[in-house]
């Protein structure tokens, strides 16, 4: 039997069998064996919050229950943190979970969205899924543009408009000026998205002040990365009452568990444990930028968790992800053109960055 007799709606029928990531444990078992130095996916090589740890233990018992649908613990907390109400906060599986229930409640199929050509890959697929239509800018100087994607937006007609600061994959970040001009550039019927996954890792003035009276705006965060605690899928978004009311309206209301709740929550009232990962992946990003740097590449300027080194051109690049690959050493690079120059390496733990060192000697030689 052939995909024609299944019912598929005209946009699955139309999207192509892939994802937008092939995980690390794929390409272990494509390599036939695990990882020395898994560097690649900008998860924490440092684990979670102690108090986080705790807390899981403790609850571990309840986890055959449904997680408080509406994460109301951990809203209360995040709202006391950030100093707005409990209605401006929606708690989901991870940012790409709310990048799912934003497209799906502005995006019709057909529709334009605008975002950097080479940004963020899940954005787009969910666009893709759910029959969107991709617009894209280029970047600037390693940058995303501001600018060309408002432009972009008006000319194409887009209700919603994608950034990341600081950016992944190229960890380049704008200041807080410069983004909230774009935030005050956004018109009446459109929706940008801000992504400030990496917000922790930035500089002082990175993020412009959270302003929820302004229904143009979506600022998601998330547990994944200075937290540790990709693996248990818990982010969330900040935004004016009325847009966290559409997304409740359609949100899976079970979808993030009780041990992630307790876990962020712990980790939430932890900072110390955080200001001390944020310490430990600056002085991992100097380390490999001097690595880059005694091989005559250069290292782009980091704001986030994770170091792009332009070795100058995309068939060397590739070439040295595939020679690191069978050294049992795991880095990313960007998909497209331009950027494609480059290669992502996470900071990892001291041990990594000695394995990385070692591997990436080696290889540059022998390339």
């Amino acid at each position: 039997m052939t995909d024609n007799h299944i019912p598929f709606t005209g946009v699955v029928r139309a999207l192509p069998a892939s994802t937008p990531f092939v995980g690390p444990e794929a390409l272990e078992r494509t390599r036939g064996g695990k990882f020395r130095a898994r560097i690649g996916a900008n998860e924490s090589a440092f684990g979670m919050s102690p108090k986080a740890k705790a807390a899981i233990d403790a609850e571990i018992a309840n986890a055959s229950w449904y997680g408080d649908p509406e994460n109301y613990e951990l809203r209360e907390a995040l709202a006391a943190h950030h100093g707005i109400s409990m209605d401006e906060i929606c708690v989901c599986a991870g940012i790409d979970n709310i990048f799912s229930v934003v497209v799906r409640m502005v995006v019709s199929p057909g529709v334009p969205v605008v975002t950097s050509l080479g940004a963020y890959p899940t954005f787009n697929y969910q666009v893709n899924g759910n029959g969107g239509v991709l617009k894209t800018v280029p970047y600037h100087r390693d940058k995303e543009d501001p600018e060309a994607l408002l432009a972009a937006a008006r000319n194409e007609g887009a209700p919603l408009i994608f950034i990341a600061n600081p950016d992944n994959p190229m960890g380049t970040w704008h200041d807080a000026d410069t983004i909230q001009r774009m935030i005050d550039g956004v018109t009446p019927g459109k929706l940008l998205v801000l992504d400030e996954a990496y917000i922790e890792f930035a500089p002082e003035g990175t993020a412009p002040p959270l302003d929820t009276a302004n229904p143009h705006v979506i600022r998601t965060r998330t547990f994944s990365k200075a937290h540790g605690m990709a693996g248990m899928r818990i982010g969330y978004a900040i935004g004016h009452k009325d847009l966290i009311t559409g997304m409740n309206k359609i949100r899976n209301q079970f979808e993030v568990t009780r041990l992630s709740q307790v876990a962020a929550l712990a980790s939430l009232h932890d900072p110390d444990f955080v200001k001390s990962v944020v310490v430990e992946v600056e002085k991992g990003k100097q380390e490999i930028a001097a690595l880059a740097d005694r091989h005559g590449f250069i290292s782009l300027p980091s704001a986030t968790n994770f170091v792009a080194i332009d070795v100058g051109n995309g068939d060397k690049a590739r070439a040295i992800l595939k020679a690191l690959d069978a050294e049992g050493v795991f880095i990313r690079m960007p998909g497209v053109p331009v950027l494609d120059r480059c290669i992502r390496v996470t900071v990892g733990t001291a041990e990594d960055r000695a394995v990385f060192a070692e591997a990436f000697d080696k290889v540059i030689a022998a390339l």
